[in-house]
């Protein structure tokens, strides 16, 4: 599967067991008109075998992970990778947020994802997408 996309898509791994991460997720594939994203879990071996590839630590990581082509993009630059590529009206505000300091969003970032589970809570595992959705997520 991973050899078929050949750069084709955007590969977005995602916290799968984050309430926030799946419903950011579900957002990003309802505005997503260009079907550019798949999507796969940090938990699953796909992102396993991506992070090998690409040499992430996913371990000591606490971001969303976007992989375009052969670059990698983290933390906001991930989500402003995402936004760029969005059909939403929201997505001009984080594209606004590009122009703060890298060093700044990324704090801000990581202030928000070390929070996420206390504020929006996690499940026990990775949600199973439906029918409609499986043809996103890499397997």
């Amino acid at each position: 599967m991973l050899s078929a996309l050949n750069g084709k898509k955007d590969i977005i791994l995602f916290d799968g067991i984050c309430n926030f991460c799946n419903s950011y997720i579900n957002y990003v594939i309802s505005h997503d008109q260009h079907n550019r994203f798949v999507f796969a879990s940090l938990q699953s071996e796909v992102a396993k075998e991506l992070s090998a590839i690409h040499h992430i630590d996913l371990q000591d990581l606490n971001s969303i992970v976007v992989i375009h082509n052969k670059r990698i993009f983290t933390r906001s630059d991930g989500i402003i990778h995402i936004a760029k590529h969005l059909k939403s009206r929201w997505s001009w505000l984080l594209l606004c947020v590009e122009f703060i300091p890298r060093s700044i969003r990324n704090y801000g970032y990581t202030l928000f994802a070390n929070r996420r589970y206390s504020w929006f809570g996690q499940m026990n595992s990775c949600v199973v997408p439906t029918q409609e959705m499986r043809e996103k997520f890499l397997t």
